[in-house]
């Protein structure tokens, strides 16, 4: 199994209700391509939407989703990196979401150097890293991170001197939600 991220652009805002129903309404497709939903990152806006999965490979996630009713033209395979020493409970507090896309394809450890070097500017912000996304082609991150704002987020990042596409604060729709916020 790989994981397998999905990204929307959404013409109206979602809501995180209707973004889990819509999900688990998809579940027999699922089930048929042996894909297994992780997460959704809704944007505080409902306008981004990011889709973590994972599945046999990317084809058979882009099959599945298709049948599902997805776009699936922003369908990308990756890995998953979590800070070290990391709860589970941990990841459940994150709340910011910085996009990072390269020109050119980039090495995790490259980036993954830039961010301990400005360590120091994500604690003074009071931003913790909990985890990377990263591109099998290697030219687009998503990190999450744990912050009073997503503008803490951003002039840490900013002061640390690392590459940033967008920056925004999310809210976490999982499996196990039972009880997901409007």
């Amino acid at each position: 199994m790989i994981d397998v991220f999905l990204e929307h652009r959404l013409p109206r805002p979602l809501g995180s209700k209707l973004v889990r129903a819509l999900t688990l309404e998809s579940q027999p497709c699922f089930d048929l391509h042996r894909i297994q939903w992780q997460e959704s990152l809704l944007a505080r806006d409902g306008q981004r939407l990011i889709c973590h999965f994972q599945a046999p490979d990317v084809e058979s996630a882009r099959v599945g989703l298709r049948q599902a009713g997805a776009d699936v033209s922003t369908l990308w395979g990756g890995t998953v990196h979590v800070a070290p020493d990391l709860a589970a409970s941990d990841l459940a507090q994150g709340n910011v979401l910085v996009e990072r896309h390269f020109a050119v394809p980039v090495s995790f450890e490259a980036i993954q150097t830039l961010e301990q070097a400005g360590g120091d500017c994500l604690s003074h912000h009071r931003v913790r890293f909990l985890r990377t996304h990263f591109s099998l082609d290697q030219r687009r991150m998503h990190c999450l991170y744990q912050a009073p704002d997503a503008e803490s987020v951003r002039l840490a990042q900013h002061q640390a001197g690392m590459p940033v596409s967008r920056i925004w604060a999310f809210q976490r729709i999982s499996p196990g939600d039972t009880t997901a916020p409007p």
